[in-house]
C-alpha cells in the first residue's frame, strides 16, 4: 500500500483540517461554536416555519392564523408566476419555448457545438423557435402579441436575445478599441466609458420613452426590443472591457509571429487571439452572463410583466395579500436555479480547458 505524499507531506484527514481551520485556538473555537450555533437556530425557524408548519394546499382562509408558511400560493398561483398574462388556453406554447431555450443552452455545453459557427445557428435556431412559439401567426398557430407575454417566458427572452445581441458587439467594440487608428480607438473608448457611465435603468428609459420622440416612425418599432437593444448595449461595454483584458494577456510575440508566417489580420484575430482571450476571460464573462440574467427583472419598472411582476400579481389579488414573503421566495428561488446553474456550468468550462491545457 502506498500513501500520496502532496510536497513533501502526508495529506491532512478532514479530522486535522477540521481541527486546523476551526479549532486550532480558544479563540477560533469559540467562533466557531458561536457561529455553528447561529446557523442551527436560523436552521430550525426556517424548517419549522417552512416546511414543518406550512400550509402546502388550500386557500386563503386555510392560512389564516397559521404560524407557518402558506405554500398554497404557489399551487393556486403558479400559472401566473410562470406565464404572466399569456393567454390561458395557449400557456402550452409559453412551456415548450421555455423548453427550446433550456436545450438551447443545454446544446450549448456541448463541446460538439464549441465554434462561432454552429453556436450561432444553434441560438439563431432556438430564439427563431421560441418566436414562432410565443408570437404564433404559423403553422396554425393564432397571434399573442408580445404586450400579452410574460412570467419565466419573457424573462428567458430577454436574457437570451441581451447575450446574443450582445457578443457580438462586444467584440467588435473591443476589436475597434484595441485598432491601430487611433481615430477609431478613441472613438470606441469614449462609447464604452460612456455608456459604463450611465446606469443601466437610464438607458432603459431612454430605449423605451426618449427614443420614439427622436426617431421617425419607421425605426421606432416595439417597445420590449428597443429595452432589449439597451440592455444587448449595456451589456456589450462591460463584456468588451473584459476580453480586451484577455487580449491583453496574450504574449504580443505570438500575433508577431502568426503575421511573420503570412497569416492576415483576421486568421490571427479569429484562430490565435479571440480563442486566447475567451479563455482568459471566462471566469469575469460567466460573471457577466449572471449578472446580465438578474439585471432582466429591471424590466417590471418600465410595465412589462416578467416573472417578478407575475409574482408581485400573484399575491396582490385573490385574497393572497399576506403571503408576498412566500411569492418573492420562490420567485428568488427560480433565480437561484438560473444563476447557480450557470455559475457551475463556468467552473466546468474552467476545468475542462484547464485539463485540455495540461
Amino acid at each position: 500500500m502506498s500513501l500520496q505524499v502532496t510536497n513533501g507531506m502526508l495529506p491532512r484527514s478532514l479530522f486535522d483540517r477540521l481541527r486546523e481551520d476551526y479549532f486550532s485556538s480558544a479563540r477560533d473555537t469559540l467562533l466557531t461554536l458561536l457561529c455553528v450555533s447561529f446557523i442551527l437556530a436560523v436552521a430550525s425557524k426556517l424548517l419549522q416555519w417552512g416546511i414543518l408548519d406550512a400550509v402546502w394546499q388550500g386557500g386563503p382562509e386555510d392560512c389564516r392564523g397559521t404560524s407557518g408558511a402558506c405554500w398554497a400560493v404557489i399551487a393556486d398561483r403558479y400559472r401566473l408566476i410562470f406565464f404572466g398574462l399569456y393567454p390561458y388556453a395557449e400557456q402550452w406554447r409559453s412551456v415548450l419555448a421555455c423548453l427550446v431555450i433550456l436545450v438551447t443552452v443545454v446544446l450549448s455545453c456541448v463541446p460538439v457545438f464549441w465554434s462561432a459557427v454552429r453556436l450561432a445557428v444553434l441560438w439563431i435556431s432556438g430564439i427563431a423557435s421560441f418566436y414562432i412559439l410565443m408570437r404564433g401567426g404559423v403553422f396554425g398557430l393564432s397571434v399573442v402579441l408580445e404586450t400579452e407575454w410574460g412570467g419565466l417566458a419573457l424573462t428567458a427572452f430577454v436574457f437570451s436575445l441581451t447575450v446574443l445581441l450582445g457578443m457580438p458587439m462586444a467584440i467588435c467594440l473591443a476589436l475597434l478599441r484595441q485598432s491601430k487608428l487611433w481615430v477609431i480607438a478613441r472613438t470606441t473608448a469614449l462609447i464604452i466609458d460612456g455608456v459604463r457611465s450611465l446606469p443601466l435603468l437610464s438607458i432603459l428609459f431612454t430605449a423605451a420613452i426618449i427614443l420614439p420622440l427622436a426617431l421617425p416612425g419607421f425605426l421606432i418599432g416595439d417597445k420590449l426590443y428597443r429595452v432589449i437593444l439597451g440592455m444587448a448595449l449595456f451589456f456589450a461595454v462591460y463584456q468588451a472591457e473584459i476580453i480586451r483584458g484577455g487580449m491583453q494577456a496574450i504574449a504580443p510575440g505570438q500575433a508577431e509571429a502568426a503575421n511573420a508566417l503570412g497569416l492576415s489580420y483576421w486568421q490571427v484575430t479569429t484562430r490565435i487571439i479571440l480563442p486566447q482571450a475567451f479563455r482568459f476571460a471566462l471566469p469575469p464573462t460567466v460573471n457577466q452572463v449572471v449578472i446580465a440574467f438578474m439585471e432582466t427583472s429591471l424590466i417590471v419598472i418600465l410595465g412589462f410583466f416578467e416573472v417578478t411582476a407575475s409574482g408581485n400579481a400573484a399575491f396582490s389579488s385573490g385574497g393572497w395579500n399576506n403571503t408576498y414573503i412566500e411569492v418573492y421566495s420562490f420567485v428568488a428561488l427560480i433565480y437561484f436555479f438560473f444563476t447557480f446553474s450557470l455559475s457551475r456550468y463556468g467552473a466546468y468550462l474552467e476545468r475542462s480547458l484547464k485539463a485540455e491545457a495540461h
